[in-house]
């Protein structure tokens, strides 16, 4: 054993770990996923119910967290493009 401090397998020049995804894109894909799943959910619900307009606000909620989605797994694939494959985290 030795009593050298552990390192991550890739550290920037600074010393920080890197990793592939940012902590923020990783929160957008997560919370944007729980989002979609639920106003999708809500929005079959209301228009099973007959609820017209709750539908038509579920869909729009849907599309913005979609489109949110798509966004961080475009950050995250242009960060690896510029960056190597690897980004700073923190």
């Amino acid at each position: 054993m030795t009593s050298e401090p552990q390192q991550p397998e890739q550290t920037s020049r600074t010393g920080k770990p890197m990793v592939p995804a940012t902590p923020r894109d990783v929160v957008h894909i997560r919370l944007g996923s729980f989002a979609l799943i639920a106003a999708l959910a809500i929005g079959v619900l209301a228009f099973a119910g007959g609820m017209t307009w709750l539908t038509v606000v579920m869909l729009v909620l849907a599309i913005v967290a979609a489109v949110d989605i798509a966004m961080a797994i475009r950050r995250q694939n242009q960060n690896r493009r510029t960056r190597g494959g690897m980004t700073e985290a923190g």
